[in-house]
């Protein structure tokens, strides 16, 4: 007689196991722990075998059922439903094991130690964030232009189109990397060229009226941070050097008695050479007494690592400036760099210098860090003497001519 809902739910175990029978090799065993396992019994190549469809009550009587006419189905084809099960297990196993998300941080890591933990951890969050959710789970192999697309197009339509290139190129790059390994035979990127509109040439938030710069240097004054985080807002303005670099100074680095600091830039990985005026001196110095004995000026948590990344623009998001829209840790070198011509008239080409960036001059000569250094020095701290009028609230008279 076929098995019924309330002799199953009424079973109870026994000392020993207990077969409740259905119908066309379906029964169920309740175990002396009160288990309810549904098994199939049929025969395949004239030998008796047993098939697991799963638990009660997870697997109900319709659904056991149902596993069973599947089974019975593949033995009219003479298909071993147990082999076929072990077959079906394997190939998801393996299809898993080449899925975009296990390729891509296999990737990740393998070139890990070439860009440095902070380049790894953005990539690796852009993924979790914005591809493994609708990528991860799929084979490497299955996934098409389109599907890269979808992705892509997520990123772009809510305002980060450089974020989808970016994107773009990290998930190219991983699929060049399956093809090196053999777990994938072409890359689906190259056939979006165009898809995504070309992202439009954007710079860093900044302040570049005196006005605006006053105010900043005035709500810097009244930070209420950590006295590390604070120094580091006054010198950002004062020395307009990259915010990773001024995070990374170290104090084997600054040379009290020539006033300068000399460090390699990180862009471009030559020397360069910062006059340090009397104001940015006075801060160090203040500072030396707390971290000197360390290798870093700014360190973080941490003393055996610098001050994060983020901390300066949190700094300026905590004083109530939006770093998307007004100023960020990079924006103070736009803004020396545009107050320096428009109101302190200095040459162009010795801000650029002081800027670290690459000018050839009539010869082709590149950058060299000693080049305008006696120019530079004088208009270090004429920049530092022009902010601290401006932070006063004076009124500053713009110089002009020979004067300048």
């Amino acid at each position: 007689m076929p098995l019924n809902d309330t002799a199953i739910r009424n079973a109870k175990p026994g000392e020993k196991p207990v077969k409740m029978f259905d119908e066309r090799g379906l029964f169920l065993i309740v175990t002396p722990a009160g288990g309810k396992w549904w098994r199939l019994r049929y025969k395949f190549a004239g030998k008796e075998k047993l098939l697991s469809l799963g638990t009660y009550p997870d697997v109900g009587l319709k659904d056991a059922r149902a596993k069973r006419d599947e089974a019975r189905k593949l033995l009219a084809q003479e298909i071993d439903p147990g082999e076929h099960r072990k077959t079906t297990k394997a190939a998801k196993a393996e299809r898993s094991a080449n899925s975009f998300e296990v390729i891509c941080r296999e990737w990740l890591d393998a070139r890990k130690a070439n860009v440095g933990l902070p380049q790894h951890t953005r990539a690796l969050a852009r993924m979790e964030n914005d591809v493994f959710p609708w990528l991860g789970a799929k084979p490497i192999v299955e996934i098409t232009a389109p599907d890269v697309l979808k992705v892509l197009r997520r990123i772009d339509e809510r305002g980060a189109r450089y974020s989808a290139h970016r994107v773009r190129s990290e998930i190219s790059r991983a699929f060049r990397y399956a093809i090196a390994t053999g777990r994938a035979e072409r890359d689906p990127c190259p056939d979006l060229q165009g898809a995504i509109p070309p992202a439009k040439e954007t710079h860093f938030a900044a302040l570049v009226t005196p006005k605006e710069a006053g105010e900043l240097l005035r709500a810097i004054d009244g930070f209420k941070g950590t006295f590390v985080v604070l120094s580091a807002l006054r010198l950002a303005p004062l020395l307009f050097v990259r915010p990773g670099e001024l995070r990374k100074a170290e104090w084997a680095s600054i040379d009290f008695d020539r006033a300068d600091w000399r460090y390699l830039v990180t862009k471009t990985n030559t020397e360069h050479l910062v006059p340090l005026a009397t104001q940015a001196l006075e801060i160090l110095k203040d500072l030396h007494a707390l971290t000197g004995h360390g290798r870093y000026v700014f360190p973080g948590r941490d003393p055996q690592k610098p001050m994060s990344e983020a901390a300066i623009n949190a700094a300026l998001r905590r004083m109530g400036y939006d770093t998307k829209t007004e100023i960020t840790g990079h924006g103070f070198r736009a803004m020396a760099r545009t107050i320096l011509h428009e109101e302190l008239h200095q040459k162009p080409e010795v801000i650029e210098h002081q800027l670290a960036h690459a000018v050839p001059d009539v010869l082709g000569a590149a950058y060299n860090r000693t080049k305008f250094l006696k120019e530079r020095k004088v208009m270090m701290q004429l920049w530092a003497d022009y902010l601290g009028k401006l932070k006063a609230g004076a009124e500053v008279i713009p110089l002009h001519g020979s004067a300048a």
